[in-house]
């Protein structure tokens, strides 16, 4: 038989909630949140608990490099994570579970009353960021902040890879411009992984300026407009093309558009017209979902032109991404429209984004900071608190400089007080993440907007203060 991976603690033996044939209970409460946590923290905190080590301590979460393909990215997550952090609880329940896989008595206690009590600053979502600055910075008893690891990364690696791709969707539909979000449709529901990651895909793509959405849950709770036309099954459900655009024309008048790519695309578009002739209802609009949308998309405007309808939308669908999207603008497809799905909501092309979560500095016995870094290849860190300043030349970001928190070089500070002894001190509505990031955006080098041109252009300077740099065993004497 196989062997049982090795664990920390825990058992073959030992009860599984829920191991009933196909029983899945769905979403987390706040309680169970408090259990997405690696196993390893958990043996962590037992034992730095037993050995009294839970003075303050600074943790980091940034990201070592920009995924493939990626020039910058668009920040996202930390609204839901710090939710989280702040309805952090271990019931009774959880507590139980803890205790049957055998965690002492001295952790247990310490979860019963786990409440976190520390400060988190965070550069706001809606900021363009790069690799190698800190994100998040948490300052708190060690055994706290080493709790929130995985709740933090699980929430912003996903959320900012999201809000990432859906902003260079975005650019593309605008030509490298911004502002065109309302040109973009999110798609994406039926192809996230999972209920919770079609929520967060729309919450994202809302901070990069898509407003409407296919998923009405989402819609209902951002504040977004669901929209949505017709899918090929109700087309096939009746006995010609036309008679189904009449049909569904007359039932629902206020969302005329129709999917004109079931059988011919060109035949569809003509059929779109005389129904709409037919039914006097003015045609909003018709989706191509397949084929060359370039050429496809020429002959319906011209299609609809001659039939007097220059009002009537282009929509165009159908796995599309940045890069295609950028090549049909450049090229003048006359598309109004651009639902995007599978590509925005799991951002194929670069699916998933490298943050870490680091110790960079703990309690000294002088009262100060010892700095700590982890030196091995190709994954070391840089010691201390850290704050990212970023400069401009007019409306435009021209550096970013890494610096300790406690230097006060020229540049705008971007990491912000977010939780302040255990308190939430700033909210932010949606309406305000979107304008953050459309000027964000819009302060990018025009170079970084433009999307087919990724691997050819120069990188967006980062650097390091001196003064942080000397705290590398290295630049010491």
């Amino acid at each position: 038989m196989p062997r049982e991976a090795p664990g920390v603690h825990g058992s073959a033996d030992s009860p599984t909630p829920g191991d009933g044939p196909g029983d899945d209970p769905g979403l987390l409460s706040p309680a169970q949140t408090s259990l997405l946590i690696d196993q390893y923290e958990l043996a962590m905190a037992a034992s730095y608990l037993e050995r009294g080590m839970n003075g303050p301590a600074i943790f980091e979460l940034s990201v070592r490099e920009l995924p493939p393909g990626r020039d910058w990215l668009l920040l996202a997550g930390l609204g839901p994570a710090l939710r989280l952090v702040g309805e952090m609880r271990f019931a009774e329940t959880e507590l139980d579970y803890l205790r049957s896989i055998g965690f002492r008595p001295a952790l247990l206690r310490f979860l019963e009353q786990f409440r976190f009590s520390g400060e988190i600053a965070a550069i706001p979502e809606g900021t363009v960021v790069f690799a190698g600055e800190p994100l998040v910075r948490v300052t708190g008893p060690r055994v706290e902040a080493q709790l929130l690891e995985t709740l933090l990364l699980n929430q912003i690696n996903f959320q900012t890879t999201i809000a990432t791709k859906a902003a260079r969707v975005v650019l593309a539909a605008g030509g490298g411009e911004v502002g065109a979000g309302k040109r973009v449709i999110d798609f994406s529901a039926r192809r996230d992984h999972g209920v919770d990651a079609a929520m967060k895909a729309a919450r994202a793509a809302a901070i990069a300026g898509i407003l409407d959405t296919s998923n009405v849950a989402a819609a209902m709770r951002y504040g977004m407009r669901p929209v949505g036309t017709m899918a090929h099954s109700y087309v096939m459900s009746f006995a010609d093309e036309q008679q189904a655009f009449e049909t569904f024309m007359r039932d629902t008048p206020e969302n005329a558009i129709l999917l004109v790519d079931t059988y011919d695309t060109i035949e569809g578009v003509r059929h779109a017209t005389a129904a709409a002739r037919a039914v006097q209802v003015p045609l909003k609009g018709v989706r191509i979902d397949s084929g060359d949308l370039l050429a496809l998309s020429r002959a319906a405007r011209e299609l609809l032109d001659q039939a007097g309808m220059q009002d009537t939308a282009i929509v165009a669908s159908g796995d599309l991404e940045e890069r295609q999207i950028s090549t049909l603008v450049d090229a003048g497809a006359p598309i109004d429209t651009w639902g995007v799905g599978t590509e925005l909501g799991t951002s194929r092309d670069a699916p998933a984004l490298g943050g870490v979560y680091k110790l960079v500095a703990d309690a000294a016995a002088d009262g100060g900071w010892r700095p700590a870094w982890k030196r091995s290849p190709a994954k070391a860190t840089i010691p201390g608190a850290k704050q990212v300043f970023r400069t401009y030349r007019g409306e435009r970001m021209c550096g970013d400089l890494v610096a300790e928190a406690c230097e006060r070089p020229a540049g705008q500070p971007l990491l912000e007080p977010f939780i302040v002894r255990g308190e939430l001190v700033r909210r932010e509505s949606l309406a305000v993440m979107r304008e953050r990031a459309l000027r964000n955006l819009g302060a990018l080098p025009r170079e970084l907007r433009r999307v087919a041109d990724a691997g050819s252009r120069t990188l967006y300077p980062v650097s390091y203060s001196p003064d942080l740099l000397r705290l590398l065993p290295s630049s010491r004497p």
